[in-house]
């Protein structure tokens, strides 16, 4: 899977699902500061990696993202 199949994908996921406001998303926000993300949409976040590219993200991982793009990067690491 490629780093633009996978931004498309979850970007749509954070639109749809998580109600992130479009203007927020860009690779270099900060997940938490910029896209405003909680530690309940984190946690919609791994349902929506372990059913949509095959694997559980180890939380104690996902600490070190800090940007959309990592996560990108992250997801496309383990897909």
């Amino acid at each position: 899977m490629t780093i633009e199949e996978i931004k498309d994908d979850f970007n749509t996921f954070l639109i749809e699902e998580l109600e992130i406001e479009p203007q927020k998303i860009f690779d270099d926000a900060r997940l938490k500061e910029d896209v405003g993300i909680d530690s309940l949409d984190y946690v919609d976040i791994v349902a929506f990696v372990t059913r949509n590219y095959g694997f559980k993200i180890d939380k104690t991982k996902l600490k070190d993202v800090v940007t959309l793009r990592q996560l990108y990067d992250f997801i496309q690491q383990y897909a």
